[in-house]
């Protein structure tokens, strides 16, 4: 009995000692405000602050880290991995100093090529991910994209379709009613196949394949990796009213849209118009006048009554059901989601939540994933489901956000399946990891504002008296 005793406490200390061993490191960057609160299983870390309104992120073929400072360029990072969420800055320069950049970056299936997005275009350049430097000038790709208030350009180049980029345009908000138009070009999502580009360059009204319109503002898009199916996460409208009636509170909420196969395998799915700027989707229903039959998911008109020679003010209910594709899922309102990325096996989608601008209520501040089935590409939770969401980072208190807690904006998944994200408002970078089962852990110094995180210090002198227990543990089961 003493044997095994011995031996269960022996492979219980060197178990923990070597869970702990990610924790060490060197120099931790605490927040200028209270630590995140982590999920169960999780370890996350800040590893860089002082960046100029972080974005969208990726990285290059040597494991370097592209990151796009909106009104500055892009920035190149590298770190020194100690494992875990060990990592610590090492050098860090200048790609691109082009103010005009402010949200999209994306590389070309062999590294080689950069492409990064301002208000008006998607650019492109020689990229040598060796030296972390672009050659030459920047080629346009696609422009005429200009127009006010919405002005990000998400950027995703598709792995099942080699040679696609896919690009995201808000609406204009002084001229909603354009997004009704296909033609226009606003408020949609085009795909574009650059193996077919000459000399000259695509212009976003005329070209590409147009994968879905009717979309206010859908800035984070990916491609789940198993079947190629393409969804965007939509930051839906604010201040919307149902006649006369203020709804804006907990209404529209925000959405997952599907877009189909790039391989044309769905064309049902494409193309398709998604209700902006006439049709929203529902979040509480019993806070919409005449909400008969209206429940989580589907689609309500902002107008149901005639309003002088306004036609669009005679839209109704039946109509969204009719003309346009509800969400797959939806969100609570004016949770802002920004990107959304899968895990390698398709299993799970991950979202960042910036967090509304309403500072008397705050809402959001949140990174979130949802669960898919891995097989069928399709998220595990129905359409009208309000608890598809499992949050991962959070803010301990949303009262002080907007200023004084992170927002979280671009993510990227690195080549040992880490998750790094950006916070664009407090200039940071963190990385996050699965541990498996155990209380959620922020890495920070010893005296760190303790609550739902554990200490570093903690953790590193847990690690050794479990190495002595191990150790005591092997001892007693030899003699």
């Amino acid at each position: 009995m003493k044997s095994v005793i011995a031996r269960s406490i022996a492979v219980a200390g060197l178990y923990a000692a070597a869970a702990s061993a990610q924790t060490r490191c060197s120099n931790i960057l605490v927040p200028p405000y209270s630590p995140p609160v982590v999920a169960r299983g999780w370890q996350a870390q800040l590893v860089a602050d002082g960046l100029t309104k972080p974005r969208s992120i990726a990285f290059d073929k040597t494991g370097a880290l592209l990151l796009v400072e909106s009104g500055k360029g892009i920035s190149r990072h590298v770190f020194t991995d100690q494992g875990g969420t060990c990592l610590e800055p090492d050098n860090a320069h200048t790609v691109i100093d082009m103010p005009e950049l402010n949200h999209g970056i994306a590389l070309s299936e062999d590294g080689d090529i950069l492409f990064a997005s301002s208000a008006e275009a998607v650019l492109a350049w020689a990229y040598d991910a060796d030296s972390g430097r672009v050659q030459g000038e920047p080629r346009t790709l696609i422009a005429n994209m200009s127009n006010n208030d919405l002005v990000t350009r998400t950027l995703l180049m598709s792995q099942k379709q080699p040679g696609t980029l896919i690009v995201s345009r808000g609406s204009a908000e002084d001229d909603a009613a354009q997004a009704a138009e296909v033609d226009s070009g606003l408020s949609q999502i085009r795909a574009f196949n650059l193996t077919n580009l000459t000399d000259t360059y695509y212009s976003f009204p005329d070209d590409g394949e147009v994968l879905g319109w009717g979309l206010r503002n859908s800035v984070g898009v990916a491609e789940h990796p198993v079947t190629g199916g393409i969804y965007a996460v939509e930051n839906s409208a604010d201040g919307v009213r149902r006649g006369t009636v203020d709804v804006h509170e907990n209404n529209p909420g925000e959405e997952l849209n599907f877009f189909g196969y790039l391989n044309g395998t769905d064309t049902e799915s494409q193309g398709r118009g998604f209700g902006y700027p006439f049709c929203f989707a529902v979040w509480r229903a019993d806070e919409i006048p005449d909400g008969e039959g209206l429940f989580v998911g589907k689609q309500f008109a902002v107008h149901e009554e005639e309003d002088g020679d306004d036609a669009d003010a005679t839209f109704q209910d039946d109509e969204c059901t009719e003309k346009y594709v509800p969400p797959r899922l939806t969100f609570p309102a004016h949770y802002a989601p920004i990107d959304i990325k899968f895990s390698g096996d398709g299993a799970t989608a991950y979202v960042t939540f910036r967090g509304s601008f309403d500072p008397s209520s705050p809402v959001g501040y949140r990174l979130s994933s949802i669960a898919f089935d891995s097989t069928t590409g399709e998220p595990v939770a129905p359409s009208d489901s309000s608890d598809a969401l499992m949050d991962i980072l959070t803010n301990r208190n949303n009262s002080v956000c907007p200023d004084s807690c992170f927002r979280p904006t671009g993510l990227a998944f690195d080549g040992k399946g880490r998750l790094w994200m950006t916070s664009d408002s407090t200039g940071e970078l963190y990385v996050l990891e699965r541990t498996g089962e155990g209380n959620g852990t922020f890495v920070q110094p010893e005296g760190g504002d303790d609550g739902a995180a554990v200490s570093l210090w903690t953790e590193k002198n847990l690690g050794v008296a479990w190495t002595v227990a191990a150790l005591l543990g092997f001892w007693l089961a030899i003699y």
